[in-house]
């Protein structure tokens, strides 16, 4: 019998709901058909990615950046409007650290190879 699969994060919003109502890891799992583990594994995913959210940490996402003036991620666009600007801030104050560090290097590189 092959094996069915369905994405936990497709019920994000339905197992959090469920969840702070009271109801066990467990049960939540019995009722959507995931495993305890996953549901283990999703709540703690979740606490994880809300704490940094909590800290206006950037949330990025696996693989290859998105390029400039593209749009917010799904997961970002479904958050408030502070917590939006929050994210694009970050991402512009990590843009500019990393050209501060650039600059600093080449700095450097000049002033040892004795060019201005």
């Amino acid at each position: 019998m092959p094996q069915k699969y369905r994405h936990i994060k497709r019920f994000e919003k339905e197992l959090i709901e469920y969840l702070e109502k009271g109801h066990t890891l467990r049960e939540a799992g019995e009722k959507y058909g995931f495993t305890y583990k996953e549901m283990r594994d999703f709540k703690t995913r979740y606490n994880k990615t809300q704490r940094k959210l909590a800290e206006g940490i950037t949330i990025r996402p696996k693989g290859r950046p998105r390029k400039e003036g593209a749009e917010l991620p799904p997961s970002v666009q479904q958050l408030s409007k502070l917590s939006q600007l929050q994210y694009e801030l970050a991402t512009k104050e990590r843009h500019i650290k990393r050209l501060e560090m650039e600059n600093e290097l080449m700095r450097d590189f000049l002033s040892l190879t004795e060019r201005k």
